[in-house]
């Protein structure tokens, strides 16, 4: 096994660069650039990205999640409050973000405070989305254990029946998230392993920037 991973190859392909001294004054612009970049190099799924929590005892849980927005705001993504990251978020509203598309060599690291957008704006952001993932939100009882693959197949059946009924049907439980970020982390690869890392951190209300030792 520690053969093989010693012969995988990392950013065998050409990489873009990034000068870091024209980088924009604050993060989202940048960070908006280089989602685009990354899925106009063939990324798949850029939108995706892994969301860190912790429980009350701090105790940290990961798993990967849907951007489904980016603003002035904060980074968006939605989930059920009776998840695991919903309780978890409820318990300590802090979270982080990471982004990694390998086609550019690239990653955003994201941390901030977490909060709930409202029930009519979490309703609203559900229901432009497609019928699938209504269904999802439908059936519910994300994290829950499951008595058997028939029981899931019976609810998820039902739920997608409910869906295309009733396509503004009401989900209570499934909330938008809105990440505030206090910090904000653009690492360009170097085959050669001299990065670039340029770290946008908050600071009395405006955006500091500085580069870290790759």
């Amino acid at each position: 096994f520690r053969d093989l991973l010693r012969a995988l190859r990392v950013w065998d392909h050409p990489l873009p660069s990034f000068d870091a001294a024209g980088a924009p004054d604050e993060p989202l612009a940048l960070f908006r650039r280089w989602l685009r970049e990354a899925a106009e190099a063939g990324q798949p799924e850029p939108h995706t990205m892994t969301l860190a929590t912790a429980d009350g005892a701090g105790d940290p849980s990961v798993r990967i999640v849907m951007l489904h927005d980016a603003d002035e705001r904060g980074w968006h993504f939605g989930s059920h409050r009776g998840s695991r990251k919903g309780r978890e978020l409820a318990a300590r509203p802090r979270a982080a973000l990471l982004f990694y598309w390998a086609a550019v060599g690239r990653q955003v690291r994201i941390e901030g405070t977490v909060a709930e957008a409202g029930p009519e704006e979490s309703a609203a952001a559900l229901h432009q989305r497609s019928t699938g993932s209504l269904a999802a939100a439908l059936v519910g009882r994300q994290s829950e254990v499951l008595g058997s693959a028939a029981e899931l197949d019976r609810a998820a059946d039902a739920a997608w029946d409910r869906a295309v009924r009733e396509p503004d049907a009401p989900v209570p439980d499934w909330t938008r998230y809105i990440l505030h970020a206090d910090a904000v982390e653009f690492f360009q690869g170097d085959a050669r392993r001299r990065h670039v890392r340029l770290n946008y951190r908050r600071s009395e209300g405006s955006w500091r920037r500085e580069l870290l030792w790759p």
